[in-house]
């Protein structure tokens, strides 16, 4: 029994030693060491000169791999690693495409700003569920966002910058200052959205809904606004100068169109049908 509570010993000691991997590798450098400068011993008595010439050419090669292949390795890991989170990230916005619940949406957003912290901003969000979330600052330029839900969300400054929207939900939901440039958002719900500065400049806005929204100061210049709604909408000093199949008929059921910005020929129209809503 005692022999056998040595052995336990030892094998525990050995255990301890090899789950502290500073002092295992200690250990295992001494024991080299010692190997080496024992059996070099000899060299070094006879020879001392010409040996610590070789030591010294090979420290120079050992300084020549550690720069080049050894930083090489590094990059060549780390590379690859971020390259398996990105994959991973992405991933796990597919597991979550089309469940509808607070979880999905929270854990989408996340992957969503990982990404963007790796500057990948092109993100394939269709039908994601991301109802109630925090997209402010986030920048989705060129993204996929079609059929996506975004309702009573953040997206305050949010860089929206030739995405894809359409079909979009996002219906009272916060893009005040957004960079919605050249997006695509046919179909999309901007029913009851604060867009206070929001530039639409060169958008896609077939039969969009901006029903009771809040367009005041935003930028809708040469955008495409054929069956657009605005009824009860809001465009005090918005800017709708260049705006491709815009009617009067269409402004006519707008909240207000005070200081709003027009093309010659549909200023004269809304002045002469709706002079009420310019302040003339």
């Amino acid at each position: 029994m005692a022999k056998k509570g040595f052995k336990q010993q030892i094998k525990d000691k050995f255990d301890e030693i090899v789950e502290k991997p500073l002092l295992t590798s200690t250990l295992v450098l001494v024991c080299v060491a010692v190997i080496v400068l024992s059996l070099s011993l000899s060299y070094y008595i006879a020879d001392f000169h010409s040996f610590w010439g070789q030591i010294l050419a090979e420290a120079h090669g050992m300084i020549f791999d550690i720069a080049v292949i050894g930083i090489l390795l590094f990059w060549l890991n780390q590379n690859g690693q971020t390259r398996q989170q990105i994959r991973t990230y992405k991933d796990e916005i597919d597991d979550f495409r089309l469940w509808e619940s607070e979880e999905a949406a929270f854990r989408t957003v996340g992957n969503i700003k990982r990404l963007n912290r790796h500057k990948i901003y092109e993100i394939n969000l269709v039908n994601c569920h991301l109802s109630r979330t925090n997209l402010s600052h986030v920048n989705l330029k060129a993204s996929n966002l079609n059929s996506a839900n975004l309702s009573n969300s953040s997206l305050i400054e949010t860089n929206l910058e030739n995405t894809r929207l359409n079909q979009t939900n996002l219906e009272n939901s916060n893009l005040n200052q957004a960079i919605l440039k050249g997006a695509y958002a046919s179909g999309a719900n901007f029913k009851d959205a604060f867009l206070i500065k929001a530039n639409f400049e060169g958008a896609f806005l077939i039969k969009t809904s901006f029903k009771n929204s809040y367009l005041m100061e935003s930028n809708l210049q040469n955008s495409y606004l054929m069956g657009a709604d605005f009824e009860n909408a809001s465009l005090y000093k918005a800017d709708l100068r260049g705006a491709k199949g815009l009617t009067v008929e269409q402004l006519t059921k707008a909240k207000t169109l005070y200081l709003a910005k027009f093309d010659d020929e549909i200023l004269e129209q809304v002045k002469a049908t709706i002079p009420e809503l310019v302040g003339t």
